[in-house]
């Protein structure tokens, strides 16, 4: 019998009181089950961390000696026991270590999906599909008017100016991405990685990913070259030079609000889309799909008179 109560929704995030932790929470807590090593979902301090190699990794260098307790790497399919509840680590193709939570509990599977993606993306571990009979997803991009487009045939757009861009993007996840595709589709652009890119970048390369040629930006050789470099550049340094000069300035997002001011429109995601969502509940099977991070009403209309649809938040 599935459990209404298995998973609830607190101040600190998704709380499994049958197993008596947390799925990425927003603050420490005693128990934590982490995703994947993006901010909103991997806080520093918890006192036991269950998650990835990669994600630990990414975790230790973004919070230093703050990383958390205890460390409990579990690799991919091990299950692993949390206070009664069976949990394993299922391939999301989110970003490298990326992991949806297949949860058990009473012979009931609970499956949370973190954020996750469908495209092909050599940068990380492909996602994978188990049934089970709850699926918990995000519903970052939850509306049947969002298509995300191919990234390969997108990251071609850059080569349609000789001009000097500044590329903004998350520096974990969407940066070694983008590297690895202007590498196969844009042979002809040189590559700078802001500094404070460069540990993420180590750190896939440590984990076996080959991204391809970069460099480390150097003011000098920007400003001696004037066409056909790349500075890729995280959100905040996009954001701060603004009136930056002889630079195309483009932002790498599935998020049309965060385009519309620029020359070139990258519409490159690494969340699923309406139909990847389609798609994932199809090879899931789910007898109920509960929604979070983001907007389910979409979903829940789209199923009722189908499927059980439960908006989490």
């Amino acid at each position: 019998m599935i459990l209404e109560d298995f998973i609830e929704i607190d101040k600190t995030g998704l709380f499994c009181r049958y197993g008596n932790f947390y799925l990425d929470p927003k603050e420490a807590v005693k128990n934590a089950v982490i995703s994947h090593a993006h901010g909103d979902h991997a806080v520093g301090g918890n006192h036991n961390v269950y998650c990835t190699m990669a994600t630990s990794l990414f975790m230790h260098h973004r919070y230093k000696k703050f990383a958390g307790g205890e460390f409990y790497i579990m690799e991919y399919h091990q299950t692993f026991d949390v206070n009664g509840v069976k949990v394993s680590f299922i391939p999301a193709g989110h970003i490298l270590g990326s992991a949806m939570v297949l949860m058990e509990y009473e012979g009931v599977k609970y499956l949370y999906t973190g954020d996750y993606k469908l495209q092909p993306d050599k940068t990380c571990e492909p996602v994978e599909f188990v049934e089970a009979d709850v699926l918990i997803t995000e519903t970052t991009f939850a509306d049947p008017e969002t298509q995300h487009p191919i990234a390969e045939e997108e990251i071609i757009k850059l080569s349609s100016t000789t001009s000097n861009i500044m590329l903004g993007a998350y520096a974990l996840g969407k940066c070694q991405r983008l590297i690895s595709l202007m590498n196969d589709y844009c042979t002809e652009k040189r590559i700078l990685v802001h500094y404070s890119m460069l540990p993420f970048v180590k750190i896939y390369e440590q984990m076996g990913v080959n991204l391809g040629k970069y460099e480390i930006y150097d003011r000098k050789v920007m400003k001696n070259n004037h066409t056909n470099m790349v500075y890729m550049v995280p959100p905040m340094v996009f954001k701060s030079y603004f009136k930056a000069i002889n630079v195309i300035r483009i932002f790498a997002t599935g998020w049309k609000h965060l385009q519309s001011s620029h020359e070139i429109q990258l519409y490159i995601s690494d969340h699923a889309d309406w139909n990847d969502i389609i798609l994932t509940i199809e090879k899931v099977k789910p007898k109920q799909v509960w929604t979070n991070h983001g907007n389910g009403y979409h979903l829940k209309k789209h199923y009722e008179k189908s499927l059980v649809v439960k908006l989490l938040n």
